[in-house]
């Protein structure tokens, strides 16, 4: 099994309307703390298409991104996870988070993830 996981290096407060990601394509409705992730971007493999709502596990709990996902992060909702913060860890997909959701939610397959895994992501052989 392949898991890509990294971790929260920040942690926002939106306000109700504020925006988020490339072309501010995500809008807050209420007061939404987000993570933002790091190594988890386009240039590292995750999916560009990846749509607001594609899954993610933070800390243990399932949540969603928001926005557009970055060359080199993205952005998740903290709203289920009130006590994540700055190095809380993220599985992006794995043992929780199926590579498959992942990859419909782009509108692609799972071998297609596998395989644009940048360089630059560590790995680890278990």
């Amino acid at each position: 099994m392949m898991t890509l996981s990294s971790e929260i290096i920040g942690v926002q407060t939106l306000k109700a309307g504020e925006r988020v990601g490339y072309g501010g394509r995500y809008t807050a409705r209420d007061e939404q703390r987000i993570g933002i992730v790091a190594t988890a971007g386009y240039a590292d493999g995750y999916p560009r298409h990846a749509p607001t709502g594609t899954p993610v596990l933070v800390d243990g709990v399932r949540t969603m991104t928001v926005g557009t996902v970055s060359m080199d992060m993205l952005a998740v909702d903290l709203t289920p996870c009130p006590q994540a913060g700055i190095g809380t860890p993220v599985e992006l997909w794995g043992k929780e988070i199926k590579i498959d959701d992942v990859a419909a939610a782009a509108g692609t397959v799972g071998y297609e993830l596998m395989c644009a895994l940048a360089l630059r992501v560590p790995v680890v052989t278990v």
